[in-house]
């Protein structure tokens, strides 16, 4: 009986990704960043959380090259957590055909979490599909998680009554000096805009960043952020607090 009554009451968290694609500022092959995931998925896991890995279009997702533990620039090199998510097959498959967001009933879950990465800057930002579906799940009264360069999308969520979503909120994303670090490591500009430039011309919210790379989430109600790629497991830490509120 135990064991019925906790499969009835496990928490089930829907993590979105998005699909590959090509940034129009560099020309490069983008995609998400594997510990924006990973280590979320650890913590959700380790808390006997069901987790879906879904996106926009479905199919294969592609990494961010330098979040790969495994890519030559070595700039994700101490990731194990994504190098052990990657290495095994079990989890592996759950990157190699994610199934269509929209195919799957968004009631059936507890909680939302996008993924970051550079892709989403170019899908998530455009894609009003998608933003409808965060605006929804988030006024069912349901934990809604967004992580990094994923947090483009706060700069276009309305819900039904026109606001953004983050009218009111305090919230946080990649910052400018993030920003200026990256551009940097790779020798040019790799972004079209940058989130916290641009949060900060938006009326009526509060948009914050703690120190450079720095864990830093954010929990103002039932939404939550996280400021980059070091911030996913605490970003998942508060979803685990909220869910079990």
């Amino acid at each position: 009986m135990s064991m019925t009554i906790d499969l009835l009451n496990k928490k089930r968290v829907l993590i979105i990704a998005s699909n590959p694609a090509t940034s129009s500022v560099t020309g490069w092959p983008v995609g998400m960043w594997i510990a924006e995931l990973s280590h979320p998925y650890w913590e959700f896991v380790e808390h006997g959380y069901d987790v879906t890995i879904a996106s926009p279009m479905g199919g294969k997702l592609e990494l961010d090259k330098w979040s790969d533990p495994h890519d030559d620039s070595g700039y994700s090199a101490s990731d194990l957590i994504s190098a052990g998510f990657l290495a095994m097959p079990q989890t592996r498959s759950l990157i190699e055909n994610t199934p269509v967001l929209y195919d799957l009933n968004p009631a059936d879950y507890d909680a939302l979490f996008l993924v970051g990465g550079q892709a989403p800057m170019f899908t998530f930002f455009n894609d009003e599909k998608l933003q409808r579906f965060v605006a929804d799940f988030y006024e069912s009264g349901k934990v809604t998680t967004i992580v990094c360069h994923a947090t483009a999308a706060l700069l276009k969520i309305r819900l039904t009554n026109g606001d953004l979503l983050v009218k009111g909120k305090t919230w946080t994303g990649f910052a400018n000096s993030e920003e200026v670090y990256a551009d940097s490591f790779v020798g040019q500009r790799i972004q079209p805009f940058w989130i916290e430039e641009e949060a900060k011309k938006l009326p009526d919210t509060n948009f914050i960043v703690a120190g450079q790379f720095r864990s830093h989430a954010v929990r103002d109600g039932h939404l939550i952020t996280g400021q980059q790629q070091y911030s996913g497991a605490a970003a998942a830490k508060l979803t685990i607090e909220a869910l079990g509120q």
